[in-house]
């Protein structure tokens, strides 16, 4: 079995359920108030719950969130593989889901937004194996640089897997340039792919994803309920999502990533993995937090639920 080597961050959640936002000088009171290993961990706990073996591989603090995200990764079973803790703490984010169950986040970068060359190359990667990149990586000076570095040097054997995040814009940067002729999966929601490409639609956007990135890369493009789209070799193709009554929306996403490439490390076609995440991803939003990724029987569950419906 192949391993995932996750090089993006674990930061810690503080998850607050409000009514809306308030207004700029104004209060309101939280429903429900928590702290939650969120970042990278979505990722990585619903690759692990869906049967992928996960290595994190970015720095962990030394304190009180340090603490909380070694607990919680160790709870999933994910191999920490920087061994030592920076002298610095986790960071924390501020995630504020409203009534509609869209969320807001305000982020604080700690020992998470540092690597050197010698940590990343502290657990081997082998043939096979699914490395992923986030694109809030790029955006920390005292990471993107070493990180970059040391992905391009990846043989070709290893897949690159790139989630772009809500903040990497455009693939005009140098950073962007260097980093998509290595890509193997392109993994972001339609925000995400319209904002880089320019597109109206997301037909469009797989098009012009198309032309940056390899001819053998395999795209997928979430679409919130309606599912999801993927894309290779000149095929696009939708594959439905699953119809829930959705309550918080944080790490929805996420959770679709790490199903999506838990399910290509088992052998799965593509159409068939986006399936399995699309029902991953359904399951999650129906319950609060980050880190609502189910596991691989409460997916096998709903989609016979669906193919009997």
């Amino acid at each position: 079995m192949p391993k995932m080597l996750h090089t993006g961050q674990v930061i810690i959640d503080l998850v607050m359920a409000v009514d809306a936002l308030p207004q700029i000088g104004g209060d309101v009171l939280a429903q429900s108030a928590s702290f939650e290993a969120g970042g990278g961990f979505n990722v990585m706990a619903a690759a692990a719950r869906n049967g992928l073996p996960v290595v994190y591989l970015g720095r962990h603090g030394n304190g009180r969130f340090g603490d909380l995200a070694r607990q919680a990764m160790n709870a999933e079973g994910i191999r920490i593989g920087i061994d030592q803790p920076a002298e610095r703490d986790t960071g924390i984010c501020v995630a504020l889901t409203d009534a509609s169950a869209e969320r807001s986040f305000i982020s604080y970068i700690g020992a998470e937004g540092e690597v050197t060359a010698a940590e990343l190359n502290s657990v081997a990667a082998e043939s096979g194996d699914y490395v992923y990149v986030s694109g809030y990586s790029l955006l920390h000076s005292g990471k993107a640089q070493a990180l970059l570095d040391w992905t391009l040097a990846l043989p070709r054997t290893i897949n690159v897997v790139f989630d772009p995040g809500p903040l990497v814009e455009s693939p005009d940067s140098p950073m962007m340039q260097a980093l998509l002729p290595r890509i193997d999966v392109w993994t972001s929601n339609s925000v995400e792919a319209l904002r880089f490409t320019g597109a109206a639609d997301i037909e469009t956007a797989l098009d012009r994803l198309a032309v940056h990135l390899p001819q053998e890369v395999l795209m997928v493009v979430r679409d919130g309920p309606q599912g999801c789209w993927i894309h290779q070799r000149g095929e696009r193709q939708h594959v439905p999502g699953f119809k829930v009554q959705a309550v918080d929306s944080n790490g929805a996403g996420d959770a679709h990533a790490g199903a999506f490439v838990a399910g290509l490390a088992q052998g799965l076609l593509a159409h068939e993995a986006a399936r399995r995440a699309n029902a991953a991803a359904a399951l999650a939003v129906t319950r609060w937090g980050p880190a609502t990724a189910p596991g691989t029987a409460e997916v096998d569950v709903l989609i016979s639920k669906k193919c009997t419906d």
